[in-house]
């Protein structure tokens, strides 16, 4: 990559680092060694907008270490670009990987670097603890810290949310007791978080009691109040009960937003009430709400458990006339249901008109392409889209069942030359393979009586220095002792016993499974 960088001749800024680092998502690792490569560059220097985006990228990567070695350079070199926000950054990264103890360690630190933590840091901790399930040390920490900071309505609805998020109602009226005797009434935000702690706890009737005490202190519910209570009857099957809070709803004059249609339109699908779904649908529109492809998904997936292929494809063009655009997700469940019909030749179209549109096929968009045609036999078409997706760099252990289910279907279809081809792109395409996508190949070969091929690439394998499981060389052992091949047993025992010293695992082991 530094060589192609170097060739290409650009000239770094500031604002061209930011954004490559902005668009590398989980490639991490790349956008790491392209920050250092830029910091290289002649006359060039990091703005802080370019450590921010490498502190973030750090953080979610959990390269703790290198986040604490950046801000030491940053310290040494830049002292005057640190500023408060990148230990927010990092707090919230410790927080979301339930390093609680690192987290508050980082409020801590921050005076060694010129920053004095603030009541705004602070909350920004404790709103990212309770975020992250950990509320019990937020509670434990708002205890401590209230004696240093003073705490404001922020910091109380932090912990608020935090425990009804966790169902522990009475701590949360706890807290709104505290809130009153510190001087501060309940907001729309608060009263909206116990609310949903009471729709989550199934706890109606107290919801109820809630939204009257509401309208009674003058804090008028808004669409999320009523919402949410939507949802949480939907959620139960108790349509007519969130249709009427609807009209609950219409009557305080409240309006509905599309967030609150595309609540009741969802729910109504899942019970099987595609005509409710519909005209609310219409409802929704002529309140001058239009729909978005989320509003549409829970229609479509009504449509395809009914397996009403036509019914999908007339709903796709009616986005399309009201200039609502068909997302990813629209798009798989039409090609899904388009395979399961049999209907490849649409599948097919669809998928081209996904890409024709600007969307870029994601990994589920691939998956269910893939095992699409292996279902019906299109076992070709099938490989090819199964390159693309490796060409694309989505390729990784979660879907190696794809893998699995590709070889095998070509094997048993004694397809082994096109086998073959596969593994070797996901090989000449640099996938990174661990022992599990090699035991899939090895075993699947060895399945359907490919044996020979099997040893072949197990050798490979501990070429690659990936060390065979003891099953898999039990399997080995087995097939070889049947071909009376004693050359290649020989060959692959003595790789698997060096293998072994060399990581000084005991060969017992794979004797045992090997003579069994």
């Amino acid at each position: 990559m530094e060589l192609a960088l170097q060739e290409s001749g650009i000239i770094m800024r500031s604002g061209l680092t930011e954004r490559v680092l902005n668009r590398c998502g989980d490639a991490g690792n790349l956008g790491y060694s392209f920050f250092v490569w830029a910091s290289k560059q002649p006359g060039y220097r990091h703005s802080y907008d370019v450590y921010k985006a490498m502190v973030r990228i750090l953080g979610k990567m959990r390269h703790f270490g290198a986040v604490w070695a950046l801000l030491e350079e940053m310290r040494k070199e830049n002292p005057q670009l640190i500023s408060p926000e990148l230990f927010i950054i990092l707090m919230r990264r410790f927080a979301s990987s339930r390093m609680v103890k690192k987290a508050i360690e980082v409020l801590d630190e921050m005076p060694k670097y010129g920053c004095e933590p603030d009541e705004y840091a602070f909350g920004c901790l404790l709103d990212a603890l309770c975020k992250n399930g950990s509320v019990k040390e937020a509670a434990a920490l708002f205890g401590e810290m209230k004696y240093r900071f003073t705490p404001g309505i922020k910091h109380f609805t932090s912990l608020l949310y935090g425990w009804c998020r966790e169902g522990k109602l009475l701590e949360a009226k706890h807290v709104l007791v505290q809130m009153r005797e510190a001087g501060f009434e309940p907001d729309i935000v608060v009263y909206n978080n116990l609310l949903s702690g009471y729709a989550r706890a199934h706890k109606m009737a107290d919801a109820y009691d809630l939204l009257k005490e509401m309208k009674r202190k003058g804090c008028e519910p808004n669409a999320a109040s009523y919402t949410t209570l939507i949802q949480a009857l939907c959620s139960r099957e108790k349509m007519e009960e969130a249709a009427r809070m609807l009209l609950e709803m219409h009557r305080s004059n409240c309006e509905a937003d599309g967030v609150t249609y595309a609540t009741l339109i969802s729910g109504f699908c899942k019970c099987g009430k595609l005509d409710n779904a519909y005209e609310l649908m219409d409802r929704m529109m002529q309140q001058g709400h239009t729909p978005c492809a989320t509003t549409y998904l829970p229609i479509m997936l009504a449509h395809e458990k009914n397996e009403e292929l036509e019914e999908c494809l007339e709903l796709i063009e009616e986005m399309k006339k009201i200039g609502c655009v068909p997302d990813i997700s629209i798009y798989n469940v039409l090609i899904r249901l388009a395979c399961k019909l049999a209907e490849i030749k649409e599948g097919v179209e669809l998928w081209n008109q996904m890409e024709t549109s600007g969307l870029s096929p994601g990994l589920d968009s691939f998956v269910i392409m893939i095992h699409g045609l292996m279902a019906h036999g299109h076992l070709v078409e099938a490989c090819d889209y199964f390159k693309e997706m490796v060409g694309r760099g989505l390729l990784s252990a979660p879907n190696y069942g794809t893998l699995k289910d590709l070889l095998n279907s070509l094997l048993r279809a004694e397809k082994l030359e096109m086998a073959k081809d596969v593994w070797n792109c996901i090989v000449t395409k640099g996938c990174d393979l661990n022992v599990y996508a090699w035991t899939i190949w090895i075993h699947a070969l060895f399945s359907n009586g490919h044996v020979k091929e099997a040893c072949s690439y197990c050798l490979d394998m501990m070429d690659a220095d990936v060390m065979p499981q003891p099953d898999t060389f039990a399997k080995l052992m087995r097939g070889l002792r049947k071909l009376y091949n004693r050359q290649i047993a020989a060959e692959i025992t003595e790789k698997v016993r060096k293998m072994a010293a060399d990581r000084q695992i005991t060969f017992k082991m794979y004797k045992r499974r090997g003579l069994s």
